[in-house]
């Protein structure tokens, strides 16, 4: 087996397990900490929310969500295509084997795991953002409202994030009309606060989960201006791992010629960039910027799924077909005239 076969398999192998670890992650902080004290937040871990406690736990949560994540992906396959199904279809399967069984771990214990509904709220949806957040990361999808997302996108300009956002609201919002055994008002003054925490959830999981996404991909970019720049170019290379780019430049109040060092590295390893700096020119003018991803040798690879050939050429051929000849212009111009 060649090496770029070997280090594909182990690269998938990763990926798969992360993403299981980050579906289960989420699984487990809807079951301990947002379930038990009945609120109902977005998606189709919502709507399962809903369900189960309108036929009074009869139907559980995973049954609900997988069983409409698989009508969702029947209806959306000739829409967003083979591969987002497939992907689709083994997180799902994931997380709801992990709701299934979490779920009947704290839900038989007949309390809540933490009595503090706002601190119980908080610390499940943070799991769940983080979980959500690491399997996307590594081309994970829990499907659910990202389903309706997509087939929304590929037919409207709606964005993907506004349609997440308006279904799962929708969803939260839907509780209200859980069985209750008071009047209107009543249910109201009830499950209005139960709304709010939904919307609460909702909101951190997202922010949680663009988080964990953008940590993952800031790196730090330097620009060190010093006359001790080969030595410090020399130690960022030795010390640090880190490739330099020399740049000529000049300053405009010395007129002097300069060289000028560009480096890219983890936000992590910045400490190290300056020591390196430091321990050579204390007195070098150093900028950092933060820089939302680094793609290449040495940072993270584009994943992204190319197309065939051959839809290539297909769509190379239809927009040739759709664009008119100068004489069809001519034409439609004395039509309107």
């Amino acid at each position: 087996m060649t090496k770029a076969p070997q280090k594909n398999i182990i690269t998938n192998a990763k990926d798969y397990a992360l993403i299981i670890l980050g579906l289960m992650l989420y699984a487990f902080g809807f079951c301990a900490f947002i379930l038990p004290h009945e609120i109902v937040i977005g998606g189709l871990a919502g709507f399962g929310t809903l369900i189960y406690f309108a036929t009074g736990g009869l139907i559980p949560v995973a049954v609900t969500s997988y069983s409409c994540n698989l009508l969702l992906l029947a209806l959306a396959y000739r829409i967003v295509g083979k591969t987002f199904v497939t992907r689709t279809v083994f997180g799902a399967t994931v997380i709801a084997l992990g709701i299934g069984l979490f779920e009947n771990i704290f839900m038989s214990i007949g309390h809540p795991l933490v009595p503090d509904r706002v601190v119980s709220v908080a610390l499940g949806a943070i799991l769940c953002g983080v979980g959500v957040g690491t399997a996307f990361i590594h081309n994970g999808s829990s499907g659910g409202t990202d389903i309706v997302a997509a087939m929304v996108a590929k037919k409207s300009n709606v964005s993907i994030g506004r349609t997440m956002i308006f279904v799962d609201m929708f969803v939260v919002t839907l509780s209200i009309f859980l069985p209750f055994s008071g009047t209107w008002d009543q249910r109201i003054e009830a499950r209005i606060p139960m709304i709010v925490y939904g919307f609460m959830v909702t909101f951190i999981v997202s922010y949680c989960a663009d988080m964990v996404i953008n940590t993952n991909r800031q790196a730090t970019q330097f620009f060190i201006f010093s006359p001790k720049w080969r030595e410090i170019a020399d130690k960022v290379n030795r010390e640090a791992h880190r490739g330099v780019t020399v740049m000529d430049g000049m300053g405009w109040y010395s007129k002097h010629d300069i060289k000028i060092l560009m480096v890219w590295c983890r936000k992590i390893e910045s400490v190290t960039i300056f020591r390196i700096i430091k321990s050579i020119d204390e007195d070098a003018f150093v900028t950092q910027g933060a820089v939302n991803g680094v793609y290449g040798k040495g940072f993270d690879s584009v994943k992204i799924r190319m197309k065939k050939q051959k839809e290539a050429d297909s769509q190379t051929a239809n927009t040739l077909s759709e664009t008119p000849t100068p004489t069809q212009l001519v034409r439609r111009s004395n039509r309107e005239e």
